[in-house]
């Protein structure tokens, strides 16, 4: 069973999905892929998940950077995985590029480069936003390309953050 509960932020409606005690989503209403890890037997309710997940967006909206996680249960493929790993390690406050990320799962993989284009399928189809901070993630030249959540909404993300 899939369970969702809703949370307002500063930047607009946020649905989650879990399954036993795990984030398996975390999507602002209407992105791209919202709702991609949510089966067609979902049901709402309050859970331990939802509440360690809005504690941690209320201290993340309020300017701060959480220093405690609910568990995460992302799914997705094992490049999708080795992507999703990196972006939860990319500091708060800080960027990288698609370019900087594929160079590391080259470098682990014991090869030459890997596609960014890749890399950005990957990030794109992060299922649990914000949390995994997908939004830390520049095109080459520093500028704020691709959020599934919407430009302006990466623009606001990474300005709580003093990332620009």
């Amino acid at each position: 069973m899939i369970w969702i509960c809703r949370y307002q932020s500063p930047l607009g409606a946020v649905t989650m999905a879990a399954k036993k005690e795990a984030l398996t989503g975390l999507w602002f209403d209407g992105q791209k892929y919202f709702g991609s890890t949510l089966t067609k037997d979902w049901e709402e309710k309050e859970l331990p998940v939802f509440d360690t997940a809005k504690r941690w967006l209320d201290t993340y909206f309020k300017g701060a950077n959480p220093d405690f996680m609910p568990p995460l249960d992302t799914g997705g493929t094992e490049f999708q995985r080795e992507v999703w790993e990196i972006l939860k390690a990319i500091p708060y406050g800080k960027t990288i590029t698609y370019g900087q990320i594929g160079a590391k799962i080259a470098e682990k993989r014991g090869l030459s480069s890997m596609s960014a284009q890749a890399v950005g399928n990957a990030v794109g189809r992060n299922p649990i936003s914000i949390l995994i901070p997908c939004h830390r993630v520049v095109g080459a030249s520093g500028s704020l390309t691709g959020y599934a959540g919407g430009i302006e909404k990466k623009r606001a993300l990474l300005t709580l953050e003093k990332a620009i």
